[in-house]
């Protein structure tokens, strides 16, 4: 059976713009005592700063954002240990903050959103030469500009709503492109968070009940984190995006909001980070979506840039200001452990350069 690659966490290096990427082999997309960590290497080719970098579903592409201006697309397998430079992709006019893969059914589109204002929905197509050589093309497919200020976060919805993305500004609006009747729709939230939104991350799409004696009408929802310290969670309801709860509990900027995929389950779960250098997970054990109770994970040395869950939402990965990578599991004494941390050289892993 082919084992599952997924991207739990990553750290750039300088001046030399290379990647250390902290990927899990699973089967089942489940962390146990027997999944094989992998640290593998990558030169980006940037030429400056890496701000993010996710794999795609399937785990066999990569991408890249920086302060270059530019997107670069890799073909990689983790397995065998190779790299792929595939193509550079450049339409931005300042620095690319983040970049955010689609889900296969609907092709291979990459979201990106930059300083410059704008999200870019690019699409990979093939084209057939002459000889019959197959020849590898990215273009921008759609570019939106409807924002006055940074665009800091990109996330597209769960495939069962259709091609959905969150785009969160520094403007303090979020927007929800969807892509309607052949052609992309925007719809607004104005003053969303106060001086602005850094993180937007959308809940699982809810699992069909087997009790159709109390079914349950499937809701659109995501998360938004913002420099009001607050996160707030947002529903869809007659076509207009409405402000469900605020969940307050950090004193400073929330830089990362990550909503556990873990979907089906008795409760929903979100973690968020902070520049006040802590790690909230928020409970919603009703699963009524309003009644969330906080538990702070920990305390870090340093701004807590990134949180990101596993497949199934049981391992979380923190990264921050620090440059390290540690991953927290929830044990049956209802406590969290972290179970390996970079900067101890904890993790069990496979050193590779692709």
């Amino acid at each position: 059976m082919d084992r599952k690659q997924v991207l739990l966490d990553y750290v750039a290096s300088y001046p030399d713009h290379q990647l250390s990427l902290l990927v899990a082999s699973t089967e089942s997309g489940r962390m146990s005592s027997s999944t094989a960590f992998t640290v593998a290497t990558v030169d980006t080719g940037h030429e400056d700063m890496i701000h993010d970098a996710q794999m795609d579903f399937l785990g066999t592409k990569l991408a890249t954002c920086s302060c270059d201006k530019t997107v670069r697309v890799f073909d990689v397998n983790i397995n065998h240990g190779s790299q792929t430079f595939v193509a550079e992709l450049k339409g931005h006019e300042g620095p690319v903050w983040q970049v955010a893969w689609a889900h296969p059914r609907y092709d291979t589109l990459l979201a990106s959103c930059s300083y410059d204002r704008k999200v870019i929905i690019w699409k990979e197509t093939t084209e057939i030469k002459p000889d019959g050589k197959k020849v590898v093309k990215w273009d921008a497919s759609f570019v939106y500009e409807g924002h006055d200020s940074s665009v800091n976060s990109v996330c597209w919805a769960p495939p069962e709503w259709g091609l959905m993305l969150a785009c969160g500004s520094s403007d303090s609006s979020i927007t929800v492109l969807s892509y309607v009747n052949d052609r992309w729709v925007a719809s607004k939230i104005p003053n969303a968070h106060t001086l602005g939104c850094n993180a937007v991350t959308w809940a699982p799409a809810q699992a069909p009940s087997f009790d159709k004696t109390n079914e349950v009408q499937p809701v659109k929802r995501f998360a938004s984190g913002g420099c009001d310290n607050l996160v707030k969670i947002w529903r869809e309801e007659n076509d207009q995006w409405l402000e469900e709860v605020k969940l307050e509990g950090h004193s400073d900027w929330v830089r990362d909001v990550a909503w556990s995929p873990a979907a089906g389950l008795t409760r929903m779960k979100i973690a968020s980070s902070s520049q006040d250098r802590r790690v909230i997970i928020w409970t919603n054990k009703e699963s009524d979506g309003i009644s969330w109770t906080p538990e702070p994970l920990h305390v870090f040395d340093d701004v807590v840039w990134h949180v990101s869950w596993n497949f199934v939402g049981d391992v979380l990965a923190v990264s921050g200001g620090d440059n390290q990578v540690s991953l927290w599991k929830k044990r049956e004494t209802d406590s969290w452990e972290c179970i390996s941390d970079s900067s101890k050289s904890c993790i069990q892993n496979e050193q590779r350069t692709l």
